[in-house]
């Protein structure tokens, strides 16, 4: 994973609620024992025509979104199935960060993403920002009229800085430490190496790190 500090770039729109993984990449990719070449099929239904070509009115074939680092989504995204190549794919096309918004509060809220996917999204180095709806839309406004102009995130300050949008945003601590790190979870475990050979060696454990 590449640690996550200030990422700067430019933003892509994908203003669709409840874009569930088949969507993001479709299961006939996933066959593939690798961990590489999803980019290329992501959102593969939406981005292509029949013949394979373009699809010219799908949001991310405009040139206005070509090459951006964000991507800003509606609520619910990468809910269905738990497939870990949704993230993947999305990181492939590359985006390392994906913004969405709350919608509504207590028994009728809907977060900005579904729960597995934000989960393997940390797991593998993707930043998932959620804010109010209000402050979605305020951003994809601006974004829509400035489609060139670059975006700063900033993890250490937890900041959006685009244009005349500043927002805050927050980030589990424990889920920050891994991005700021460049962490998974098993990096994070091997941090504490020295206590674990510690404890086999106090506990005549028969297996060792490498």
């Amino acid at each position: 994973m590449q640690p996550f500090t200030i990422q700067v770039g430019t933003a892509a729109i994908l203003w669709r609620e409840n874009v569930d993984t088949d969507q993001i990449i479709p299961k006939d990719f996933l066959k593939s024992i690798k961990r590489t070449g999803f980019g290329e099929h992501l959102f593969e239904d939406w981005r292509y025509l029949s013949d394979g070509s373009d699809n010219p009115e799908f949001e991310l074939n405009k040139p206005e979104a070509k090459g951006a680092s964000f991507l800003i989504v509606g609520n619910n995204f990468g809910c269905g199935s738990s497939r870990e190549h949704a993230v993947w794919a999305v990181m492939q096309y590359g985006f390392c960060a994906v913004i969405a918004p709350v919608k509504g509060c207590g028994d009728k809220r809907i977060p900005g993403f579904a729960d597995i996917f934000k989960s393997n999204a940390l797991k593998n180095g993707l930043l998932t920002i959620e804010l109010d709806l209000a402050d979605v839309e305020e951003l994809k406004n601006v974004v829509e009229k400035n489609p060139t102009a670059v975006m700063t995130i900033d993890l250490n300050a937890g900041e959006i800085r685009f244009a005349n949008f500043i927002k805050k945003f927050h980030t589990d601590s424990a889920a920050r430490e891994k991005l700021l790190k460049g962490l998974d979870d098993i990096a994070m475990t091997l941090l504490d190496e020295d206590v674990i050979r510690d404890f086999e060696a106090r506990h005549d454990v028969q297996w060792y790190l490498p």
